[in-house]
């Protein structure tokens, strides 16, 4: 069977189609997974974060038995961790006015925990507590996955922004409504290491 010449134009016009179409959908399903992969390594900043949270009534609850009269040391961890739970950001929305106000509950909570550690030097019975020192060490280990999980965040939002903004994928992006998100950023003044005193 021989097909005619509009024929043959109409199945090449078709298939040149479906090569487009399949190739959009591509792009556009990589946008998608970026995007998605973006959203879950936040989704696990925020679940390191909590894990910090869940350990620190318990940590709070060792010291207050130890150094009762450290009550506005111990009540500044409880408020910096309440302020700190509030704050919920939309991983959709991740811009770089949420994730500063996350950090900055965040920071504060990093603070008032660091002064109850600083608080519970002058007491070597508690410093020698099982409790405390397998608490000391959980929040520690806690400490470092959050660097990890930020460090991987800041790794899945630059291949996102990187995809939207590379063409033609930023023709589809603009088109579809993907925007950059925000990096997780050193707090102002970090670069500063900190006073100790004894």
């Amino acid at each position: 069977m021989k097909l005619s010449k509009p024929t043959i134009n109409l199945l090449i016009i078709i298939g040149v189609v479906l090569v487009v179409v399949m190739w959009a959908a591509g792009m556009y399903n990589g946008l998608v997974t970026a995007e998605e992969t973006t959203t879950k390594a936040w989704a696990q900043v925020e679940n390191v974060y909590q894990r910090r949270a869940d350990l620190i009534p318990n940590l709070v609850a060792t010291v207050k038995g130890y150094a009762a009269h450290e009550s506005s040391t111990l009540e500044a961890v409880v408020q910096a961790r309440a302020q700190a739970t509030q704050i919920r950001v939309d991983p959709t929305k991740l811009d770089a006015a949420s994730l500063q106000k996350y950090q900055e509950a965040q920071g504060q909570l990093s603070s008032a925990l660091g002064r109850l550690l600083m608080v519970t030097e002058n007491y070597p019975n508690l410093k020698a507590n099982e409790n405390f020192r397998d608490l000391q060490a959980q929040l520690e280990g806690t400490e470092n996955r959050i660097a990890v999980e930020r460090q991987r965040f800041n790794e899945a939002v630059q291949r996102y922004n990187v995809m939207i903004r590379r063409f033609p994928r930023n023709i589809f992006a603009g088109m579809f409504g993907f925007t950059p998100k925000a990096y997780f950023e050193a707090q102002p003044g970090a670069a500063v290491a900190p006073t100790v005193e004894f």
